[in-house]
């Protein structure tokens, strides 16, 4: 399973009602050539009702923890919305 869909796994644990994960690896050649780097997510969740922008980024970080390990994900841009 590519990096991608690992993260798109781990994301639907939130019970999104809406869920992007845009790959932006390929103009970011210079990280890891070639790998999956970069992604843009946007979530929509109730899992967020209450929290504020710092606790909603916090959540999804928890779930993708495992995949931001060194030579993984490099950058991830968080859009969480409820």
């Amino acid at each position: 399973m590519n990096l991608e869909q690992q993260l798109i796994e781990r994301l639907n644990t939130l019970a999104p009602s809406h869920l992007e994960v845009i790959n932006e690896s390929a103009g970011h050649g210079g990280y890891f050539p070639g790998k999956e780097s970069h992604f843009k997510v946007i979530v929509v969740s109730d899992e967020f009702q209450g929290l504020r922008l710092v606790q909603r980024h916090q959540k999804i970080y928890a779930v993708a923890a495992e995949l931001m390990s060194p030579g993984r994900i490099h950058a991830l841009a968080i859009h969480a919305y409820v």
